[in-house]
């Protein structure tokens, strides 16, 4: 199984969300799994890849050439596919991917979590899409979804295909059940 990791790239974060994502890739080298990730070797990104290749697991980066650029590449995968914008980037996560596990970060984690959830609902692909998140650092967006819904701008049935996690097995419990 692959499992995608969208999470911060920002060297300013407390130490707290680097433990979590060295012990999310531990986890995922303790299952056999592989990672594909955005293919930096900075912050959370590139400590969910160290922790997979510290249990000898395989990871998948996907980068483009603009990050290589500046010094952003995780040289150190396996595979470490260079592509040339942003949107090739998603694309090829979406498609090597069997699940998505969003952990803490910013603007980009959020986009790229909206986007797979969204692809999800419209039948792009049927593939879990999962956050974890043990902090409550995305308790407000959990309490704007809901409140998206209660007004109608949420539909029936999307709040339900984000699986809500607060621990690193409980996310890769959903990731390997499909739910």
């Amino acid at each position: 199984m692959r499992i995608a990791v969208f999470c911060s790239s920002s060297p300013t974060i407390d130490s707290k969300y680097i433990d979590l994502a060295t012990e999310l890739g531990e986890a995922i080298a303790d299952r056999q799994w592989e990672l594909v990730s955005g293919g930096g070797h900075i912050s959370m990104m590139g400590a969910v890849a160290r922790g997979v290749r510290s249990g000898d697991g395989k990871t998948i980066g996907v980068i483009p050439q603009a990050l290589v650029d500046i010094e952003f590449a995780d040289h150190d995968s396996h595979e470490l596919h260079v592509v040339n914008s942003m949107r090739e980037r998603k694309a090829m996560i979406e498609d090597l991917s069997d699940a998505f596990i969003a952990m803490p970060g910013g603007l980009g984690t959020l986009e790229e979590l909206f986007e797979i959830w969204v692809g999800r609902f419209l039948k792009f692909h049927d593939k879990p899409v999962i956050v974890l998140d043990p902090f409550g650092l995305y308790s407000p967006l959990r309490e704007m979804i809901d409140h998206l819904e209660t007004e109608g701008f949420v539909k029936p049935g999307q709040r339900e295909l984000l699986h809500w996690t607060t621990s690193v097995d409980e996310a890769l419990e959903r990731a390997s059940s499909g739910l």
